[in-house]
């Protein structure tokens, strides 16, 4: 199994630096994962990098909290493609979920994909705030919306992914979106395990240990 092709290698920490951008880039490179996943400051530096690869450079957005106005989310999102990316991560509103303000969270994802085009759209649910019922609806609403993905977490919630919300996903989207799991994916089993539900892609920042515990 190629799993590397599953992989977006993902560095999000604050204290993230030029360096750390990198060195991500070069082990993306050298482990041909299917995209580095980065703050839009570091898209332009990102691309760069890859510049010669088929590595391609994601951008998270309105990340972690989903918290910002819809416009500021909007602009990060054109932004991010302008310098480079070909896929964005939103993260959603949460409290709008919770508000049960639907129509205003479609519509922002809705505007953040026809700002982005054709590139790649996934969906942060952030499903460890979620009930069973709030992770249904989320998933509905993206697929409404036209993402590409729906996503379980930002990596920086109370929890990451977890088995049985994957499933509930897998489930609410009946096969219009894929999914990405992250948060918490340390180690190959962990990996494969979600890989065989349906998982289409894994944001995880322990790439290139799961890769060598393959090759093992």
């Amino acid at each position: 199994m190629e799993i590397n092709k599953y992989i977006d290698h993902t560095f999000l920490n604050a204290t993230a630096s030029e360096n750390d951008i990198k060195d991500l880039c070069k082990e993306a490179i050298e482990n041909k994962f299917f995209s580095v996943c980065v703050n839009s400051s570091y898209v332009s530096l990102a691309k760069k990098e890859l510049s010669e690869t088929k590595v391609a450079v994601c951008s998270v957005v309105g990340f972690p909290l989903g918290a910002m106005s819809s416009e500021a989310k909007i602009f990060e999102a054109e932004n991010a493609i302008t310098d480079g990316a070909s896929e964005i991560d939103m993260v959603i509103n949460i409290g709008f979920l919770k508000d049960r303000k639907f129509n205003e969270l479609e519509q922002e994802i809705k505007s953040i994909k026809k700002a982005i085009g054709a590139n790649v759209l996934k969906v942060i649910i952030e499903t460890c705030y979620l009930t069973r019922e709030e992770i249904n609806i989320a998933c509905n609403l993206a697929v409404k919306a036209n993402a590409d993905f729906v996503k379980t977490s930002t990596g920086f919630g109370t929890g990451g992914a977890e088995m049985n919300d994957v499933k509930i996903m897998k489930e609410a989207v009946e096969g219009k979106a894929k999914i990405k799991a992250s948060g918490g994916i340390k180690n190959l089993d962990t990996a494969l395990s979600y890989i065989e539900m349906g998982v289409d892609r894994i944001g995880t920042s322990s790439g290139v240990s799961i890769v060598k515990e393959l090759k093992r």
